[in-house]
């Protein structure tokens, strides 16, 4: 089957004309199809790898040189003006001093990678990692570097990765949403709901958010009012029915209808398998406690870690996990990862947090048989610099370099790609961007990103706009 693009259908009006009646019944066949069942499992332009991913996003700018990125040589010039002449400006600071890690590196697995002592048990998982050094975005804004990270683009109201991804082969469920969003417990991320909006796609293919917490229902609004008559409902989703299906009928050319219609009977079929797909009380109690379920700092994320490989076990295609929420100043910490101030207490707070829910994600899925096919990718929108911001104990903004990395479904575990220069400041050997994380993501995935189209405004749209490759040193 073809993946599904709309590039063919400029040429299709200029064909009516000179169609037989049999091959425009077969074409309109097609079409309807297609809107009827936006959803149905689609091939993709060559075997997979991987089935499913589960992004960790950490919002805010998660530090690379305190984290993933081994710099010795910044750690040598400790105190040291970092822009001796004065010609830098950062973000929203002029450097400061040269600031090494605040934490030690060590060499872990038997591939001998760097990670730093604020991601312990991620550590016992380094033979499993493939870490990508060399990313860059470009623009050092939370919102626009973070639409940039999820759609390719700084500006707001394009398909993100999500939708792109289930645009391409659909649902491997009828009765979850095949792209689901997990938000941290604080809040929605920075740009809020365009960082995983369907854009120009068909609304079909946008992320449905679920509601983490025990004491609340999956999905707001899901469940009728307590008072509404008992046996009303199902008579009402059935004369809605076919209300909706006779007004469609009528307008056979508007495929949003046909979605529109798809959601709803999903909403309908979700009060049976949103409740039983983020129930964990069947969860044994070993499962509880490598995610930290009880620790009240720890726990909230690891529910999301756990809910992610419930969701990916049931078909799931593309679940989103935020590890932080929308920017705000500190009160005790900053509610994400953008420690301006003081990146001892912000990182010294998330680290265990992302180290634990992450960890204990990739040992369960390895545990049940997932690993291999479900590809999990932590990124973040940009890093911080290798200089303390003024005097203080915080780093700005750096466009110029972050890690991300990668794990299971076809990528080959212990390895790096891409490098920064000495002092972590900037990208040097392979630069990479967002695409070329889309683009090796959609290649595990059977997808070729060159080919994953759609047409827009007279544009053949892409996730990885005119950029990208597939980064084949971490594919195995």
């Amino acid at each position: 089957m073809i993946v599904p693009t709309s590039t063919t259908h400029p040429s299709r009006r200029n064909l009516l004309g000179t169609l037989t009646g049999t091959a425009l019944a077969s074409l309109l066949h097609q079409d309807a199809q297609a809107a009827s069942q936006p959803m149905a499992p689609k091939a993709g332009h060559f075997p997979a790898k991987a089935r499913a991913v589960i992004q960790i996003f950490c919002p805010g700018g998660l530090s690379h040189v305190d984290t993933w990125d081994y710099k010795p040589e910044l750690a040598k010039r400790q105190g040291k003006p970092f822009d001796p002449e004065g010609k830098l400006t950062f973000f929203a600071s002029k450097p400061g001093n040269c600031q090494g890690s605040w934490w030690p590196f060590r060499q872990h697995g038997d591939c001998g990678r760097w990670i730093s002592d604020l991601f312990p048990k991620l550590a016992l998982r380094a033979d499993d990692l493939a870490f990508i050094h060399s990313m860059q975005s470009k623009s050092a804004l939370h919102g626009p570097a973070m639409f940039m990270a999820n759609s390719g683009y700084i500006l707001p109201g394009f398909p993100t990765m999500g939708a792109w991804v289930t645009y391409g082969l659909g649902s491997l469920t009828e009765n979850l949403p095949a792209f689901v969003v997990l938000p941290d417990s604080r809040g929605l991320p920075p740009g809020g709901v365009l960082n995983w909006g369907a854009g120009f796609l068909p609304a079909v293919h946008q992320g449905t958010v679920l509601q983490i917490n025990a004491d609340k229902p999956p999905i707001a609004d899901l469940f009728p009012p307590k008072s509404y008559q008992l046996g009303a409902e199902d008579k009402s989703r059935a004369f809605l029915q076919a209300l909706n299906r006779s007004h469609a009928a009528q307008r056979s050319s508007n495929t949003e209808l046909e979605a529109r219609i798809a959601a709803y009977e999903l909403a309908a079929r979700l009060q049976l398998s949103a409740p039983e797909a983020t129930e964990i009380k069947g969860e044994s109690s070993a499962t509880k406690q490598l995610y930290q379920l009880e620790h009240e700092d720890l726990g909230p994320f690891g529910r999301q870690c756990l809910l992610a490989r419930r969701l990916v076990e049931r078909g799931v295609r593309f679940v989103q996990i935020f590890c932080g929420a929308e920017n705000t100043t500190a009160k005790k910490i900053r509610p994400n990862w953008d420690s301006h101030e003081d990146l001892v207490r912000d990182h010294g707070y998330w680290g265990p947090v992302l180290d634990s829910g992450a960890a204990a994600l990739l040992t369960d899925l390895k545990s049940r048989g997932l690993l291999d096919s479900t590809l999990v990718i932590c990124t973040t929108e940009f890093g911080r610099q290798p200089a303390a911001q003024g005097a203080g104990k915080g780093r700005d903004h750096n466009p110029g370099a972050f890690t991300a990395w990668m794990a299971g479904g076809g990528i080959k575990g212990g390895t790096s790609y891409g490098t920064t220069d000495a002092l972590g400041f900037k990208a040097e050997e392979d630069p990479a961007y967002c695409y070329d994380l889309h683009a090796t993501a959609l290649h595990l995935l059977g997808l070729d990103h060159e080919k994953l189209s759609y047409y827009h405004n007279g544009i053949n749209r892409r996730l990885t706009d005119v950029h990208g490759h597939v980064i084949e040193e971490i594919i195995a």
